[in-house]
């Protein structure tokens, strides 16, 4: 390795420990650090890095798939004793949850106390029946994307597949008619116009992890990005 290789390795690493601590992310000591009152999880209101938002921002690969209630499936597969496929009618039957929560995207803005309805993921997780083997998930979405969180991630309570965003049925342009919430998480963990849910024995990265993004995604460490495998 060149002498010019380390003293950029050594930038890169001291450049970002800096900027965690400078910026309010995760320090030596593991403090977390943010903005505003404790929300219900017991971390501040605004993660460090963010800005709020009032209008919810479109970010999506460049396609926007087009799926009515009649069309769409949610196949359910993988480390499971009861593989199943949902078409609409059967998720909509079962138990229905609403919740309100804050929405985090790593390009630095929150979308606050957004109401949510759906179906709670440890709901299907429970209907599959999973096996020991089970410990990841992997999510796929219609237009292509795919994104992965620990098993026990995935289970808590507020980890929804929404389909109502503020009373109304949730846009298109936002993975309607169906999309996967993660609010603990930065918001790429969470599937926009969901269709498969795999559980699987071994962790496999998703769309943005596999470019470079954190696997584990913690918004009041300000985890955006993986650090550098060379």
């Amino acid at each position: 390795m060149s002498k010019s290789f380390n003293e950029k390795l050594v930038k890169f690493k001291v450049d970002r420990a800096q900027k965690a601590i400078l910026s309010g992310g995760k320090t030596p000591q593991g403090e977390i650090l943010g903005s505003g009152a404790a929300n219900r999880h017991g971390m501040p209101k605004l993660p460090p890095g963010q800005h709020e938002v009032k209008n919810w921002p479109v970010l999506d690969l460049g396609i926007q798939p087009s799926i009515s209630k009649d069309a769409w499936k949610l196949k359910v597969e993988g480390e499971v004793e009861n593989p199943f496929v949902l078409n609409w009618k059967d998720f909509m039957a079962l138990p229905q949850m609403k919740d309100t929560s804050d929405f985090h995207c790593v390009t630095t803005w929150s979308l606050m106390d957004s109401r949510w309805e759906g179906v709670q993921f440890k709901v299907l997780a429970e209907n599959a029946k999973l096996k020991p083997t089970a410990k990841y998930v992997l999510m796929t979405g219609a237009d292509g994307y795919s994104v992965n969180l620990k098993l026990e991630e995935a289970l808590d309570d507020d980890v929804l597949l929404v389909h109502k965003w503020n009373g109304q049925d949730l846009p298109r342009e936002h993975g309607g008619p169906v999309r996967l919430i993660t609010p603990k998480k930065y918001a790429w963990k969470g599937s926009k116009w969901i269709d498969g849910i795999i559980f699987l024995p071994e962790d496999k990265l998703g769309f943005w992890e596999v470019r470079g993004y954190s696997n584990t995604a913690e918004p009041w460490y300000e985890d955006r990005y993986a650090e550098p495998n060379f």
